[in-house]
């Protein structure tokens, strides 16, 4: 048993990075690590989870103190949930991966809460960010991926398979680019940042990586400033039509692309204001997640702490 008052063991795992937290009860992050999502196309089932494994338990040995309540875990999607057979698009070694009984196995004893990674964002900053005090807000992740969570009357929806807030599959462009779940012009075909760095090259950009492109853009770089005015745009629309649905109070944005500030947030605020109409649709605020790229540990963890709320497995 974990003593009262044990810290939680958090976990976030996507396509650019593995990150893991020993998180205590108010949300304070006491002991964190991050290694890079291996991508190498040799890397294996075994060989990801064995380094996931190994940076566990060198947090935890460096964290010291009592046993921790539980396990929370944010992964990239698709999953099935709640048993968590992970398959995340950007994680290829990974197809199917029973990581949620991987932990139990490694934490025998301890619950262990698996959801998508940008449900715990959601999740964190309605708990301890930018929604803290709403009660109806959307958490979005863009990055490698494009996702969301929903909070509304308070609580975490969770819909029928755990997919609710699914935002980087609205269509915003018909006509748009293919997208990895199959269909065409979503929201992430766009606006996440392999998307959008594949754009600008087509448009004769020289750069690299969304970090290039982002810097590129502040120094003016007219083809890197039409990118993420793109990826503004589309997230404008996206997020014009969730708040007409679900009559959102706040929309909290992190992950890596975020990072790029004005540059991605005036386009974004000039698209949803030409789009969001009705009056309670125009109410609506959106702001970097205040948690910054621990918001995914920091709800990964109230999976655990605020189970009442945010978690309707078990």
């Amino acid at each position: 048993m974990a003593d009262a008052g044990a810290p939680v063991l958090a976990i976030d795992i996507g396509g650019t990075k593995l990150a893991a937290a020993v998180v205590e009860p108010g949300g304070r992050i006491a002991v964190y690590d991050r290694v890079p999502t291996p991508n190498n196309p040799s890397m294996d089932a075994e060989g990801l989870w064995r380094t996931l494994a190994a940076m566990l338990e060198k947090l935890l040995a460096e964290a010291g103190g009592p046993r921790p309540a539980g396990v929370g875990v944010g992964c990239g999607g698709p999953m099935t949930w709640p048993d968590a057979r992970v398959s995340p698009l950007n994680i290829p070694a990974w197809r199917d991966f029973p990581l949620r009984d991987r932990l139990r196995e490694t934490f025998p004893g301890l619950p262990v809460r698996v959801h998508n990674d940008a449900i715990c964002l959601a999740i964190g900053e309605h708990w301890r960010g930018a929604g803290r005090g709403r009660d109806n807000m959307l958490g979005m992740v863009v990055s490698t991926g494009v996702g969301g969570g929903l909070i509304l009357n308070g609580h975490l929806i969770d819909g029928a398979s755990g997919n609710a807030g699914h935002i980087g599959h609205i269509i915003v462009d018909p006509d748009g680019p293919p997208c990895g779940c199959g269909g065409r012009g979503c929201l992430e075909a766009i606006a996440r940042g392999p998307g959008l760095v594949n754009w600008a090259r087509e448009q004769g950009w020289p750069g690299a990586t969304g970090v290039d492109l982002a810097s590129d853009a502040r120094r003016g770089h007219p083809v890197a400033q039409a990118a993420m005015r793109r990826a503004g745009r589309a997230l404008g629309l996206a997020i014009a039509s969730a708040t007409h649905l679900c009559d959102l109070e706040v929309v909290s944005i992190g992950g890596g692309i975020s990072q790029a500030g004005a540059l991605l947030f005036e386009p974004l605020e000039e698209t949803l204001r030409t789009y969001a109409r009705m009056d309670y649709a125009r109410k609506v605020s959106v702001v970097p997640a205040a948690l910054g790229q621990t918001a995914g540990l920091v709800g990964a963890a109230a999976l655990v702490f605020e189970a009442e709320r945010y978690w309707s497995a078990d």
